[in-house]
């Protein structure tokens, strides 16, 4: 009985002697785990990235009216963004919320009747952080070369920019230049036709769907990357998206020293219409099935 009890108050010292040493562990591993925490919040923030969306304002192509000699009236078409810069956009914004604490500044340049309240709005609205443009009658009908040039400006003018997110092309124009342009003013690899982008630490993933082959390549940031125009489908703004676009920031600056023009548009008209030629075939008359036959094998 008395080698049990003195079993007994042996294991209670050495518990009471364990306690406190088992306590004094928790607490240093406290630190361990606060470490991880900024371990893990360091790898995010290396995706936080800075995004500028270039985009042009054009003519709505709706309200574009044809003469009868086929060129083209401008009069009562309204401003509206390019639809190719809309996928730019959407692509820019989706990715930043995809990496927190990211942000997207979108950039244009343009005549002085772009600066209008519901087109800036519009462009707030679309999960967009801040807006800057030029809008100055200088820089009214630039060519790809000029726009380029004002826009390496203004990207220069923001904070640090990782990336840089261009439409596939203009909805008046679609020259296809000003990506790769803007790109080589700034000293940058641009890549194009990208249907996917993801971010990584320090670079970018990019997909390119091409006409048989999948191709993903990796950028370095800071790059140019412009998009191809299913890499996204343009959100529609909510009331509540408008009004918060009221408070978000944008600039409004004048020109100075536009560059001239390298390439002059001469002439731009409406295409010819190419004369249809219609026949209607019964199937139920003879030989019209034949006909008709005949008349796909050769259209194909």
């Amino acid at each position: 009985m008395k080698k049990a009890l003195s079993l007994v108050l042996a294991l209670s010292l050495l518990l009471a002697l364990a306690l406190p040493a088992a306590a004094e562990e928790g607490a240093e591993a406290r630190p361990a785990n606060d470490l991880h925490a900024k371990v893990r919040q360091t790898r995010r923030e290396r995706y936080r990235m800075n995004i500028v969306a270039a985009f042009k304002v054009v003519p709505d192509d709706q309200d574009i009216q044809v003469s009868a000699d086929g060129s083209l009236d401008y009069s009562k078409a309204k401003n509206t963004v390019s639809a190719y810069d809309l996928n730019a956009i959407e692509a820019a914004a989706q990715l930043a919320a995809a990496n927190e604490g990211s942000n997207v500044v979108a950039v244009t340049v343009g005549g002085a009747d772009i600066d209008d309240s519901k087109l800036k709005k519009g462009i707030l609205a679309r999960g967009v952080d801040e807006l800057v443009m030029i809008a100055d009658d200088a820089c009214a009908d630039l060519d790809a070369h000029a726009t380029a040039a004002m826009l390496a400006r203004l990207v220069d003018g923001l904070d640090a920019a990782d990336l840089i997110v261009c439409g596939d092309g203009s909805a008046d124009n679609y020259a296809q230049q000003v990506d790769v342009q803007l790109a080589a003013r700034l000293g940058l690899p641009s890549v194009n036709g990208a249907t996917k982008i993801e971010a990584g630490s320090g670079s970018v993933t990019v997909e390119r769907t091409l006409e048989d082959v999948v191709e993903v390549v990796e950028a370095p940031l800071p790059c140019v990357v412009s998009v191809a125009p299913d890499i996204a489908l343009p959100r529609i703004p909510g009331m509540k998206d408008i009004l918060a676009a009221g408070k978000k920031p944008s600039s409004v600056n004048a020109a100075s020293d536009v560059e001239a023009a390298v390439v002059d548009v001469v002439e731009t008209k409406a295409p010819q219409q190419a004369e249809r030629k219609m026949e209607m075939l019964d199937a139920s008359v003879d030989g019209d099935l034949e006909k008709f036959a005949a008349a796909l094998k050769a259209a194909l």
